[in-house]
C-alpha cells in the first residue's frame, strides 16, 4: 500500500491488513482527494483518519494488530513520538511510539462494548512539543456469532379453552440474541417445537404457539408441557440455539351434561318434622367445573309437589329436599316425585353435546309418630253471664288422638291458668262447667288452657286456649261517689242549693248509666230539705224551709234513694249529713256544733314509749305460749329410743268412721317394729277442693270408676297448690259392687247351700271345729 505526501505536515492512519481483509477502500483516500482540492487554500496540515475495525473474541496468543498511525513529519529518524489516549488506551489498546502501530492486547466482546473512541497525537521526542494537533478516531468491534438466543421471560404459563379449533392462538414467545442484528445472520432467530406435538405448533418467524389438534378434552387431560427452541443463523447448521418450556392448561367449557348416579332415591321423614327442615339431598354429577358445573334443581312431577320443595346448595351443588307443608301419616304416608337437575350456564357452541339436564325419581316415606291429641278448634271463645249457676256447662271442647290407634282422651284444666278454680271440665266429655260464682266486676275475662291427654300415653298432651268473657248483669246498686257532708247557715233561705251529689255503679250497661235521685218514701214530706234530680246522673240538695237554729238542732240526716234503670232496677239509700252553722251577714261560717276533741291528759314521750314496750313484750309472750302449745299438740314424731308399748293413748272423742281422715294414726300400735325403722310424720290435710259433686253419678260401670280415679289422680298430680306429700283423698264415689256378691260368713249361714263339708272330718283333729260347724245337722247338734 502506497502513500502520497502532501505539502505541509500530515498524520496518516493506516489500515493495511484490515482493509485488505475486508476489501474496503480506505476512507482516507477520499480525504486525500478532498485535500487536493483544498491544497491551494489551506496548507496548515493534512489529516487522514477513519474507523478501525477489529473482530471480537480473538483467541490468538499474540496481540491483535489493529492499524497504524503515521505523520508526514516523521522522516524515520526516530524524532517523532506517537501517543494514544481515550477509551481503553494503554489497557485494551497499545501503540508503538516509534512506528505508530496499534495492537489490541485484550479479548474484545462486542456485546460488552461495541466501539472505542480514542485520541492520537504526534510529539517531538526530544522537546515533547506537539507536532500535530490531537485527533480523534473510533475503533469498532466487529460481531461474530458467539451468543445463543435466550427466552428472557421463560418458563411460560399459558391457557386455551378445551375443544378449541385448530390454529387457535395460545401464546407468542420472543427470544433475544445479543449478537449484532445488522451484521450477517447471527441474530436471525427461527422457532421450532421440540416437545408438545402433535397437540401444538409454533410459527417459525413469529414464535406464536397454536393448537394443532381439535377436540382436546380437559376432562381427559387438562395440561400439556411444550418445549420450544429458538435458533439463530436462520436455523442453519452451526447456529446457536436456546430452549424454553411452556405449560399450557386447558380451560374448562360446559361440554358435559349433568347426570344422576342413580335413578331412584329412597328417603323417609317423621311426620312430626317441622316445616322447612331438610329431608335428604340428591346430587347430579357434572364433569365440568366452577360455573360450568352449576346446577339448578326442581320437582317437575309427582304427588307431593305442594308438600315438598327442593333447593340448591351452592357450596356443593346438591339438591336439598325440604318440607313445604305439615305432614300427616294418617292422611298420606308416601310420596313419589320426579326431580330434575339442569345446568344454569349453557355454551351455545356445545348444545349438540346435550341435553344438559337429567331426571331422577324420589320416593319419600312418612313415618308415624305418637302425636298428642288435637282439638277440633285452634282456640275457643265463650261468653257467659256472671249470674250463671254453678255447674252450668258453658262450652264443650272436643279432641281426639290423630294416630291410627285413636286412643281415648281425657281432659283437664291447667291450674296455673285458672288460679281461682272458677271452672271445671268433665274428663271424658270435655264439658267445661263453672265451679264458682262469676263476678264481672271482679274479673271480666278468663283465659284458661285445657289439656287433652292420651290415657295410654300420658306424655302426649295437647292444649287449647279458651277465652271466657263474663257478661254483665245488673247486680250492683248505685252508691254515692263519696260520703257527702254539707254545711248551711242558720239564715239559709228556702230553695237554697246546699250540695250537688253524684253516684257510681260498678255495672256496665250497654246504654250507659242513668241514675234517679229522690228522698226515701219515709222522708218524702221532709219540711226542711228536698232533692231535685238533674237528669244527668247528678242531683241538687235544696232547702225547703228556713229558720234553722244550730243550738236547737245542729245536725240533720237526709236519706236519699238512688236507683238505676237496669233490669231488674236496683237502688240503694245513702245518707247526707247536713250541719247547721252560725254565719255572719256575709254568709261566712263562724261556728258549728262540731266540738274539737282533746285528750284529758297529756302523756310524755317516755311514758308513751314505756306503754308501747310493755304491750310489745306482752304480745311476744302470748305468741310464744301459743306456739309451744301448738307444737306439743301437732307433733307426732316418734322417737327411735321410745318404746311404743309403754305409751298409753286415751281418746275422749268418738271417731268419724271411715270418712274421718284426721283421727289419730294407730298404725304404730299395730306394728311397733316399723317405728324403729323410719320416723313417722304428720301429713297435713291438702286444700284440694273436691269437685266430685259435679260429676254425674248415673253411670256405674267399671270403666266409669276407672276413669274417675284416673281423673282424680291427674288433678292431684297437676294441682300446683296441692301439698308435696302423700294425703288421703276422699272420692265420694260408690261403685256398682262385686260380681261375686257378698262373701260374709253371716250371710252364707242363711243361704240354702248344697255343699257337703263332711270331708273336713277326714282332715284330722285340727279341722274338727270346722267339721262340727259345717259338717251337717248331726255334727251341729252334737256340738251343741
Amino acid at each position: 500500500m502506497g502513500y502520497r505526501y502532501f505539502q505541509g505536515s500530515c498524520l496518516f492512519l493506516c489500515l493495511v491488513d484490515l482493509v485488505q481483509l475486508l476489501k474496503v477502500q480506505p476512507a482516507y483516500q477520499m480525504e486525500y482527494s478532498q485535500h487536493d482540492k483544498l491544497l491551494h487554500r489551506r496548507v496548515k496540515r493534512g489529516w487522514v483518519w477513519n474507523q478501525f475495525f477489529v473482530l471480537e473474541e480473538y483467541t490468538g496468543t499474540e496481540p491483535l494488530y489493529v492499524g497504524k498511525l503515521h505523520s508526514d513529519m516523521d522522516k524515520g529518524e526516530g524524532s517523532v513520538r506517537y501517543i494514544l489516549s481515550g477509551d481503553g488506551a494503554g489497557s485494551v489498546f497499545t501503540i508503538d511510539d516509534n512506528t505508530g502501530d496499534i495492537h489490541a492486547v485484550q479479548r474484545l466482546d462486542r456485546e460488552e462494548k461495541s466501539h472505542y473512541t480514542l485520541r492520537a497525537q504526534a510529539l517531538d521526542r526530544w522537546t515533547g512539543r506537539p507536532m500535530e494537533p490531537e485527533s480523534e478516531f473510533v475503533i469498532k468491534i466487529q460481531d461474530i456469532n458467539d451468543n445463543e438466543p435466550k427466552f428472557l421471560d421463560g418458563p411460560y404459563i399459558a391457557s386455551v379453552p378445551e375443544m378449541s379449533p385448530i390454529g387457535t392462538s395460545v401464546i407468542q414467545l420472543t427470544a433475544s440474541d445479543a449478537d449484532d442484528p445488522t451484521y450477517g445472520n447471527s441474530a436471525r432467530v427461527v422457532y421450532s417445537i421440540l416437545r408438545g406435538q402433535p397437540y401444538f405448533s409454533v410459527e417459525a418467524r413469529t414464535g406464536i404457539i397454536r393448537t394443532a389438534l381439535s377436540n382436546m378434552d380437559r376432562e381427559v387431560k387438562d395440561g400439556y408441557q411444550v418445549v420450544v427452541q429458538a435458533k439463530d443463523m436462520g436455523g442453519q447448521m452451526g447456529g446457536l440455539s436456546g430452549t424454553t418450556t411452556v405449560n399450557i392448561t386447558l380451560i374448562d367449557v360446559n361440554d358435559n351434561p349433568p347426570r344422576f348416579p342413580q335413578k331412584l332415591y329412597q328417603m323417609s321423614v317423621m311426620e312430626s318434622a317441622v316445616v322447612g327442615s331438610a329431608v335428604g339431598r340428591i346430587l347430579a354429577k357434572d364433569a365440568d367445573e366452577e360455573q360450568n358445573a352449576e346446577l339448578s334443581y326442581s320437582f317437575i312431577d309427582g304427588d307431593g309437589m305442594n308438600v315438598f320443595e327442593i333447593i340448591t346448595d351452592e357450596s356443593n351443588q346438591a339438591g336439598i329436599i325440604t318440607i313445604k307443608e305439615p305432614l300427616d301419616f294418617e292422611t298420606k304416608s308416601s310420596y313419589m316425585l320426579t326431580a330434575e337437575g339442569t345446568n344454569t350456564h349453557l355454551d351455545l357452541r356445545f348444545l349438540n353435546f346435550g341435553p344438559f339436564r337429567d331426571t331422577a325419581r324420589v320416593h319419600l316415606t312418612v313415618e308415624d309418630v305418637d302425636e298428642p291429641p288435637q282439638f277440633d278448634s285452634p282456640n275457643y271463645m265463650v261468653e257467659v253471664y256472671e249470674d250463671v249457676t254453678i255447674g252450668t256447662t258453658i262450652q264443650v271442647v272436643s279432641a281426639k288422638d290423630p294416630d291410627a290407634a285413636n286412643n281415648s282422651v281425657r281432659f283437664s284444666i291447667e291450674r296455673s291458668t285458672d288460679p281461682t278454680r272458677s271452672f271445671y271440665i268433665d274428663i271424658a266429655s270435655g264439658a267445661l262447667m263453672t265451679a264458682k260464682s262469676l263476678d264481672r266486676e271482679h274479673l271480666s275475662w278468663h283465659n284458661i288452657t285445657i289439656l287433652a291427654m292420651e290415657m295410654k300415653n300420658p306424655t302426649q298432651i295437647g292444649s287449647v286456649s279458651v277465652t271466657i268473657k263474663v257478661l254483665d248483669i245488673n247486680d250492683n246498686p248505685p252508691e254515692f261517689v263519696r260520703d257527702h257532708e254539707a254545711y248551711i247557715c242558720e239564715n239559709a233561705k228556702p230553695g237554697q242549693l246546699i250540695q250537688v251529689v253524684s253516684a257510681v255503679d260498678p255495672d256496665n250497661p250497654q246504654g250507659g248509666h242513668h241514675f234517679y235521685y229522690s228522698l226515701v218514701p219515709e222522708a218524702a214530706n221532709n219540711p226542711n230539705f228536698t232533692v231535685r234530680d238533674n237528669q244527668d246522673n247528678t242531683a241538687w240538695i235544696l232547702t225547703r224551709g228556713g229558720g234553722f237554729n244550730h243550738q236547737e238542732q245542729g245536725t240533720y240526716y237526709l236519706p236519699i234513694l238512688i236507683a238505676d234503670d237496669g233490669l231488674p232496677m236496683l237502688s240503694s239509700t245513702s245518707t247526707l249529713t247536713i250541719r247547721i252553722c252560725g254565719c255572719d251577714t256575709d254568709g261566712n261560717v263562724r261556728s258549728c256544733n262540731v266540738e274539737a276533741y282533746s285528750l284529758p291528759i297529756s302523756l310524755s314521750r317516755g311514758a308513751l314509749i314505756a306503754i308501747l314496750s310493755c304491750i310489745f313484750i306482752l304480745l311476744v309472750l302470748i305468741l310464744f305460749i301459743l306456739t309451744m302449745r301448738k307444737h306439743k299438740k301437732q307433733s307426732l314424731i316418734v322417737d327411735d329410743e321410745e318404746n311404743v308399748h309403754e305409751n298409753i293413748v286415751r281418746y275422749d272423742d268418738e271417731g268419724g268412721g271411715e270418712e274421718d281422715t284426721e283421727a289419730f294414726d294407730i298404725a304404730a300400735l299395730w306394728n311397733p317394729r316399723e317405728v324403729h325403722l323410719t320416723k313417722s310424720r304428720r301429713d297435713m290435710l291438702p286444700e284440694i277442693e273436691s269437685l266430685s259433686r259435679y260429676v254425674s253419678q248415673c253411670r256405674a260401670s267399671n270403666d266409669n270408676v276407672n276413669n274417675y280415679i284416673l281423673a282424680k289422680l291427674h288433678d292431684a298430680n297437676t294441682d300446683s297448690s296441692a301439698p308435696p306429700f302423700d294425703s288421703l283423698q276422699t272420692y265420694a264415689f260408690e261403685g256398682t259392687g262385686s260380681v261375686a256378691e257378698s262373701l260374709s260368713s253371716f250371710e252364707s249361714a242363711t243361704t240354702d247351700s248344697d255343699l257337703n263339708y263332711d270331708y273336713l272330718t277326714e282332715w284330722g283333729p285340727r279341722f274338727k271345729k270346722l267339721a262340727d260347724m259345717y259338717g251337717g245337722p248331726e255334727s251341729a247338734e252334737d256340738s251343741l
